[in-house]
C-alpha cells in the first residue's frame, strides 16, 4: 500500500512542472500553440467575449522579437503573459505599455499573447478586429533604449535662474 501511495505521489509531483506550463484559459477562449517564426508572422483576429483566440510562442534564450498589435477599437487589448512564471500578471500590456513590444529573452520560456476586449469599457458590440505581428529581429541588434528619465512634469514655479541663486 505504501509503495502505491509513494508512486501515486512521485507521479503527481513529477506533473507540477507541467501543469506550471499550461495556460489558464477563460470560458470559450481556444488555444493556438505557435512555433517562433523564422520571418515576421501575421495574425488577424477578433476579439470577442467567450469567443477568442489565445496564442502560446516558444522563446529561446537571447532571442530578439518585437510583437505589435494594432486594432481600430479603443477598448481592444493585447496582455502577455510568462507561463513559467507562477503569477497571473502579465508582463506587457497595450493598455498600458503602448502597442509594441521590442524585447531579447532573457530565458527559455513560453509566453501566453492574450488579445482581449475590455469588459469595463462602455462599448457597442462584443469585440473588435486585430492584427498581430510577430517579427524576429536579427540577432545581435539592441531593441530600443527604454527612456530611464522621468517625464517632465509642469511646474506651478519657473525654474530658477543663475542670478536668483547669488542672492
Amino acid at each position: 500500500m505504501r509503495k502505491l501511495l509513494a508512486t501515486g505521489a512521485l507521479m503527481v509531483l513529477s506533473a507540477l512542472p507541467a501543469f506550471a506550463q499550461a495556460p489558464q484559459l477563460d470560458p470559450g477562449e481556444k488555444l493556438e500553440k505557435l512555433q517562433f517564426p523564422a520571418v515576421t508572422m501575421q495574425i488577424k483576429g477578433w476579439t470577442k467575449f467567450g469567443n477568442s483566440h489565445v496564442f502560446t510562442l516558444p522563446v529561446k534564450a537571447g532571442q530578439h522579437v518585437k510583437i505589435s498589435f494594432t486594432t481600430r477599437s479603443q477598448f481592444a487589448f493585447l496582455a502577455i503573459f510568462d507561463l513559467s512564471k507562477g503569477d497571473d500578471e502579465a508582463f506587457f500590456g497595450t493598455d498600458e505599455d503602448g502597442s509594441v513590444l521590442d524585447t531579447i529573452a532573457k530565458e527559455d520560456t513560453t509566453w501566453m499573447l492574450r488579445p482581449y476586449y475590455s469588459k469595463v469599457s462602455p462599448r457597442r458590440g462584443l469585440g473588435a478586429p486585430y492584427t498581430l505581428m510577430i517579427e524576429p529581429q536579427a540577432p545581435g541588434t539592441a531593441p530600443p533604449a527604454a527612456k530611464s528619465e522621468e517625464p517632465q512634469r509642469p511646474s506651478l514655479f519657473p525654474p530658477k535662474s543663475g542670478a536668483d541663486e547669488e542672492e
